[in-house]
């Protein structure tokens, strides 16, 4: 109770707490036992002893309980707020007061003391009831006819909105939820309330605003209405939403897809982090307390629950990666953020693996182990190869646009959230990970190769982490690549000079001729990656070369294209000429029997928690080519996007975290094989 015995209670609950320590926290749901500032008190108290608790600080909680502030505070950030009046006796009169208005206490919560008037006889009448039997000023409020919206928060900083309940005023626009017979008897509500698209964005950004501008923390709920012209107005933001079963703020959770023990939980965990940083030791153990009357639920529901929780966390991630250009050759940028990712893993519970210094920038290997031999190797790359200039983070709708954010960046995120996941169930201990991250620039070469047949060598399964197919289909096998220059040069020893248009057309022909060797039912496909011919009119061509690209599905297809690529380059149709050939194979085909239980073991896990998932084979080539066909492996298991390498690149916001849950699970399920 929040009483004045509080601060000796504490000291006998807390000892170490009140020493100095961090081992607790006060969950505060109390609003106070006299005053009209009482939800300020036990907030005022625990600041004094240096005592973390859940919620809003007293400062914060004095704004919102403060009716006629708060709509000060609102009006001064650019917020709608009906027009009000504050009267301190019946006797006060305002030149501009328009009826109907709503009348209240200015200090109390919920509906104490609330009437709807239309004339000055009934207001004054109202306000001398609430100052003789309320001791304190009262709000008078432009009366809004229309809709009532309560709009729960969950977080800091940029706070989960969760979904908007309507209370269902039963077709009347003017009625009101005021009489202690309605308080018991609370009317229906409607989550998700039937809103436009765009009417809900502008409400939750709203209630965001209004959050934010009184400093509240972790926890709140805002009321508002809407009139017939669906224009929002907001009323009031209670500072300790009510966590009654049958409330608001508990049935949007709920909706939201929490449930009772895990929104209580969630809330902890918001306010550990506000006090203890990213420190995910803090707040596995805060919350292991809590997690003991879970009873039977399993540890594939708390991961569910976990991620749900921290969508903005892992957006917020994401937005970081994506927003630093990484080119393959911009060696400092990726090292930067390579600084910042390992600092995330370290968090927890992986440590960087010495490498030996090659030519491939910026090769990251992290470890949540000592041990010589992973149970599951996660495969990624940090560089983009894109020439094109980088497009920032931006999001659409459901879709979250920028470079890389589906080649590489948004399954990095992914695998961050999934392995936080684990942690906070408990279940990360129990395996042993590496993270691997390569360039994917055309210069790491062998050096690249030998690291990753290395590290996949020493593990058990490899988990690649591009991204999925918009049907959420995972990599199921990839084509190799081969990268050829040829260029047009003037054979040695050669007796005359061709003409220039014999140069032309026998660099067409070539072209044409190297052309004929795609054969998509063989497994082959060819295609021209650029082409220069540079020549004046009338004059020999100073540069004529081209690039070519082969994908292939077998390395023994492979190594025939090769022949013929060189044997037409060989071919003299125009003496003095000859086509210069350099380039070969650069990854080989990914095609192994070995996959197939791994990835029958992803969908029975997507099925079961009803995610979409297929399996599909790519005609691009990926690291996972250099991984031993006898290590089994599974490409695709980031988030669903579209688009690698263009500028309308861009994943589907809603798969991080559903993407997430499918690999936290199947990571749990991979490492139990052991």
């Amino acid at each position: 109770d929040g009483n004045m015995d509080v601060i000796e209670a504490l000291k006998d609950f807390m000892p170490r707490v009140i020493a100095g320590e961090r081992p607790g926290m006060v969950f505060n749901m109390a609003y106070g036992i006299q005053g009209v500032s009482r939800y300020t008190h036990l907030p005022a108290m625990l600041e004094m002893l240096g005592v973390p608790y859940v919620g809003s600080g007293p400062m914060a909680h004095g704004l919102a309980l403060d009716k006629v502030i708060a709509k000060i505070m609102f009006t001064n950030n650019g917020l709608p707020t009906p027009g009000f009046w504050n009267f301190a006796s019946p006797d006060d009169h305002f030149e501009d007061l328009l009826f109907p208005v709503i009348v209240k206490p200015k200090m109390e919560a919920v509906s104490y003391g609330i009437r709807v008037v239309d004339n000055w006889d009934d207001l004054r009448e109202a306000v001398a009831t609430i100052v003789n039997e309320f001791q304190q000023h009262v709000l008078v409020e432009q009366f809004v006819s229309g809709r009532e919206f309560t709009i729960g928060l969950l977080g800091n900083g940029d706070p989960e909105v969760l979904p908007i309940t309507e209370i269902d005023l039963r077709g009347d626009p003017d009625a009101i939820q005021m009489s202690e017979e309605e308080l018991r008897n609370p009317l229906d509500k409607l989550c998700p309330a039937p809103l436009s698209d765009e009417l809900r964005g502008e409400l939750e950004q709203l209630s965001r605003r209004a959050f934010q501008a009184l400093d509240l923390k972790d926890f709140a709920r805002v009321d508002l209405r809407m009139d017939a012209e669906e224009r929002p107005y907001i009323l009031e933001i209670n500072s300790m939403a009510s966590l009654g079963r049958t409330g608001t703020y508990v049935h949007s959770a709920q909706v939201a897809g929490y449930t009772y023990e895990s929104l209580i939980n969630k809330m902890l965990d918001v306010a550990a982090v506000r006090y203890f940083g990213l420190d995910y030791e803090e707040r596995a153990r805060a919350s292991e307390a809590m997690r003991s009357g879970r009873g039977g639920e399993s540890a594939s529901a708390r991961i569910r629950t976990y991620l749900r929780g921290e969508t903005t966390t892992t957006e917020d991630a994401l937005q970081r990666l994506v927003n630093v250009p990484t080119p393959t050759d911009e060696v400092e940028a990726i090292e930067g953020l390579g600084t910042w990712l390992a600092g995330q893993f370290r968090q927890i519970g992986f440590s960087g693996r010495d490498i030996p210094r090659v030519n491939v920038a910026n090769v990251r290997y992290w470890k949540n182990h000592d041990g010589d031999t992973n149970d599951l190797l996660l495969l990624a790359h940090l560089d983009t190869a894109s020439d094109d200039p980088a497009v920032r983070y931006r999001v659409e709708g459901n879709r979250i646009y920028g470079t890389g954010v589906a080649e590489c960046k948004g399954g990095i995120v992914v695998a961050l959230a999934a392995l936080r996941a684990l942690r906070f169930a408990r279940r990360l201990r129990r395996l042993r990970v590496g993270v691997l991250l390569t360039s994917d620039g055309a210069r790491s070469g062998a050096a690249a190769r030998q690291l990753i047949e290395d590290a996949a060598r020493e593990s058990r399964q490899v988990l690649s982490l591009k991204a999925a197919d918009l049907d959420g289909s995972v990599v199921t096998s990839r084509s190799g690549r081969s990268t050829y220059r040829l260029e047009v040069a003037p054979r040695r020893g050669a007796r005359r000079q061709p003409a220039p248009h014999d140069v032309i057309t026998y660099f067409c022909r070539r072209v044409l001729a190297l052309l004929t060797l795609e054969n998509p039912e063989g497994g082959i496909r060819v295609g021209i990656t650029s082409m220069d011919v540079d020549a004046a009119f009338g004059s020999l061509p100073e540069r004529a070369q081209l690039g070519l690209t082969v994908r292939f599905n077998d390395t023994e297809a492979s190594a025939a294209v090769d022949e013929d690529v060189r044997r037409i380059a060989r071919e003299r149709s125009v003496p003095g000429l000859q086509l210069a050939v350099s380039g070969g194979e650069r990854r080989p085909p990914r095609q192994s029997e070995a996959d197939q239980p791994l990835y029958e073991r992803a969908a029975g896990i997507a099925r079961r928690l009803n995610l979409r998932i297929g399996a599909v084979h790519r005609w691009s080539s990926a690291d996972v080519g250099f991984v031993p066909a006898d290590v089994p492996t599974l490409d695709g298991l980031g988030p669903i996007g579209s688009g690698e390498r263009t500028a309308d690149e861009y994943v589907l916001r809603s798969s991080l975290i559903d993407r997430a849950v499918l690999l936290a699970n199947l990571m749990l399920e991979c490492g139990g094989t052991r």
